[in-house]
């Protein structure tokens, strides 16, 4: 039997790959957000019914109170989910059993990336502590956030938070080269990123890519190690 990384599982338990595998044989278009993760953690139960999943749990690591899309709970660990569901239009039929979709355009890609380079930073604080694992999980139909942009193009504001495929993200991230301080983020780790296929449904808009992004406590910086 292959021997699983507990930090590129889920709860300890369940690799990424088999739960979406099932999940996209049963359901390659969600209708939200909120449908993407109901029926994530619905497949994780039926693949280990021993693990536990919470839906909108309060995080107090700031002091103040932060909600997290799922948290998964077993005997050998945790995994703190958060999940992003950016879509253009797309109106078809899919599933089982077969659903009508609509999906709508949500336009602003520099708001995508710069939430989702968020979400991750959020669980680098999140996932600090021993037996526990985060997962970024972004579900999308639109090109633009896995093509690397044209080496002509002139800089955008959100340079620093490009999500395309083989990009790396580390450091400290600028939005619009430092002038908006409120946007700036660092991270801890670095993390290559890798989009991989979903589902392929007909007409424009009809292909779905997912990107995983694996928080652990290796993200951890120097000042944080034990004998620091």
């Amino acid at each position: 039997m292959e021997q699983l990384d507990p930090m590129r599982t889920i709860a300890g338990r369940v690799s990424l790959n088999d739960v979406i595998a099932k999940l996209a044989g049963r359901r390659p278009v969600f209708h939200s957000e909120a449908d993407l993760q109901h029926s994530f953690a619905r497949v994780l139960w039926e693949l280990a019914p021993d693990v536990e999943s919470r839906l909108e749990v309060p995080q107090r690591e700031s002091g103040r109170a932060e909600y997290l899309d799922l948290e998964c709970l077993g005997s050998e660990g945790r995994t703190a989910i958060e999940f992003k569901y950016f879509t253009r239009s797309w109106t078809g039929k899919a599933g089982s059993p077969v659903e009508d979709y609509a999906l709508k355009a949500h336009g602003a890609t520099d708001l995508a990336r710069l939430h989702f380079v968020r979400d991750i930073a959020r669980l680098e604080r999140f996932c600090h502590r021993s037996g526990r694992n985060g997962l970024a999980f972004m579900l999308s139909n639109e090109p633009s956030l896995w093509t690397p942009p044209n080496s002509g193009r002139r800089r955008t504001r959100d340079h620093d938070f490009r999500i395309h495929q083989g990009r790396e993200l580390a450091g400290t991230l600028l939005w619009a080269e430092g002038s908006y301080q409120p946007n700036t983020c660092t991270l801890r780790g670095a993390y290559p990123l890798a989009w991989e296929t979903y589902s392929a449904q007909s007409g424009a808009g009809g292909e779905f890519r997912y990107l995983a992004v694996y928080v652990g406590s290796a993200a951890r910086g120097a000042d944080d190690a034990p004998n620091a």
